[in-house]
């Protein structure tokens, strides 16, 4: 046997028998002063990163909490001003971001609903959610 056609073998066992590599798809998010805008909606269910970044034109505060839930986003319950997070599965968030600031987070999302808010005192209520989907 030829030493091209050994390096040939070798090569083919060497990389189908490298371990599967996962690599994060990447969400980009906008914070506004009363929505948060997403370049897509759907996902494929895996590791997620999200580039969060504030836009406010009002210098406001604003955060992204990401809940797994079968609500509808603009369904979601509120008391004092807040969605009560711990009634959901919170896959994670980026707190207190100030305008001009951006930040990441990084989620295994399984398939299903998720919504993504701004949970400071009164911002979801101004619309601050919007949903995404994780699919299989």
């Amino acid at each position: 046997m030829s030493f091209s056609r050994i390096a040939t073998y070798f090569f083919i066992a060497t990389v189908s028998l490298a371990p599967s590599v996962s690599f994060a798809q990447i969400i980009k998010v906008t914070l506004l002063d009363n929505a948060i805008q997403l370049d897509t909606n759907t996902v494929k269910a895996g590791k997620v990163t999200f580039e969060v970044t504030n836009a406010s034109t009002t210098k406001v505060l604003h955060e992204m909490v990401v809940l797994k839930t079968s609500v509808a986003e603009d369904k979601l319950p509120v008391k004092n001003d807040r969605v009560p997070e711990r009634k959901f599965k919170s896959m994670g968030e980026v707190s207190d971001l100030a305008t001009d600031k951006s930040q990441k987070l990084t989620a295994k999302l399984a398939a299903g609903h998720y919504v993504l808010i701004c949970n400071n005192p009164g911002h979801y209520q101004m619309g601050m959610h919007t949903t995404l989907t994780a699919t299989n």
